[in-house]
């Protein structure tokens, strides 16, 4: 495409919401991590996998449990305007607050750790601080 040579009208949308396909015979819960699964472009339920991109956090439960492939559509939050606390990983992998602004990793939907697992993990976020109560990610 050429470079423009008058005004356009630039559609625009908040990256604080986004919307993506799910995979048939899947449900998310409320609340946590979901991710495209590079395999196929489809949202998921967060799991240990090297092939998901997680894209936030599901704002309601999703359940396309007796659906096909991209029949529903997951919508979550993330963005640098939110923050979202999950649960803490455990021993080795457990997060404490010399790890703020370090990626963390997907354990399941719910749970983060302070490492990939040996390279059996994808990267969910960013930590930007722990508390008693779990890990707060930016995605």
């Amino acid at each position: 495409m050429a470079a423009a040579t008058t005004d356009r009208n630039t559609a625009r949308r908040s990256g604080v919401v986004s919307e993506f396909a799910m995979k048939g015979a899947t449900k998310i819960f409320a609340g946590t991590m979901a991710a495209i699964d590079t395999a196929n472009g489809l949202a998921i339920p967060g799991k240990t996998s090297t092939t998901l991109k997680v894209v936030g956090v599901a704002q309601a439960f999703f359940d396309n449990s007796a659906g096909a492939d991209g029949d529903l559509r997951v919508r979550v939050f993330r963005g640098p305007e939110s923050l979202f606390r999950m649960a803490n990983s455990a021993s080795a992998d457990l997060i404490t607050l010399a790890d703020v602004n370090s990626d963390c990793y997907v354990v399941d939907d719910q749970t983060v750790a302070k490492t990939s697992g040996g390279n059996t993990r994808s990267i969910a976020g960013k930590i930007r601080d722990v508390d008693s109560g779990g890990v707060w990610v930016e995605f």
